[in-house]
């Protein structure tokens, strides 16, 4: 059984029920897609997390489906700024405290605004890292919505 992370703490806090899925990781593929295979489930179920930087709120994350694209005015506006982006991938750690490819939605070392793809209450696994490569969370998605106090919004192309 795989160590639990802090993404595993803070839902075991919320007393949400969730599985950890193990996966064989490599550095050039951490893709939506690619993971998801790898854990047995469509792209759409997997939510990537991203950490963004917008003009006037500062540091954001947001949580997509892994088939889909975010669109940065969107997100800005739900946001309340005129333009966000991504930050730069040495930022993430300092950031989140995890990396890239094991950037989760919880347990951040810091809690930023935190937006979420509306589509995520309908949907049963959704699978989110949990806070390392290699590993990942299924949880239903109304649970993740409830424990990251996310801001629910539709932030796809």
């Amino acid at each position: 059984m795989a160590a639990k992370t802090n993404a595993c703490r803070m839902l075991d806090a919320a007393k949400a029920p969730y599985t950890l899925h193990e996966y064989d990781w490599d550095e050039n593929q951490l893709d939506a897609y690619t993971v998801a295979e790898k854990v047995g489930l469509p792209a759409g179920h997997l939510y990537k997390t991203l950490v963004l930087r917008g003009d006037k709120t500062g540091v954001i994350m947001a949580c997509i489906p892994g088939d889909k694209e975010l669109n940065l005015k969107a997100l800005a506006q739900t946001s309340g700024n005129k333009k966000v982006e991504m930050v730069q991938v040495k930022e993430i750690q300092t950031l989140t405290g995890y990396i890239r490819g094991g950037v989760s939605p919880l347990g951040v070392k810091k809690k930023y605004p935190f937006y979420l793809h509306h589509s995520v209450v309908d949907v049963r696994p959704v699978s989110i890292s949990a806070g390392r490569r290699g590993l990942q969370i299924f949880l239903d998605g109304r649970d993740l919505a409830a424990v990251s106090e996310a801001v629910l919004a539709d932030l796809t192309l």
